[in-house]
């Protein structure tokens, strides 16, 4: 008898589904890439992942008290294994600091304008 539960490979053991190992778990991540789609939508942004990406570098860095210019951002991407040039990262906080999402300091470190913070906070 056929049973959908089991695999076909051979293996007796069952399969565990995509919410099991963890790949859907992180609901606080979807949570939050939900929030900055929202977040570029209110600034007419279209979304793509390095936005998001850049983003939560910066939400996460803001989170552990450091400040990241381009280099630490680009830095944070590839040790999440997402291989974006340093130029491409460096497009993208310019356009995100020009629409007001971010804001650039002084010490060239970059940070979201407190006006999208509030927006992110929301409930």
């Amino acid at each position: 008898m056929y049973n959908s539960q089991l695999p076909t490979d051979g293996s007796h053991a069952p399969k565990r589904s995509a919410m099991d190992s963890g790949v859907f778990s992180q609901r606080g991540e979807r949570n939050g890439n939900e929030r900055i789609r929202l977040l570029l939508k209110s600034f007419g942004l279209r979304t793509s992942l390095i936005r998001l990406k850049v983003i939560d570098a910066l939400l996460t860095a803001a989170e552990s008290e450091r400040s990241l210019g381009v280099r630490g951002v680009h830095g944070h991407l590839l040790d999440l294994d997402i291989p974006l040039s340093f130029l491409s990262v460096r497009e993208v906080l310019k356009r995100l600091c020009s629409e007001g999402v971010i804001t650039l300091n002084a010490d060239k470190s970059y940070s979201l304008h407190p006006h999208a913070v509030a927006m992110l906070h929301r409930d």
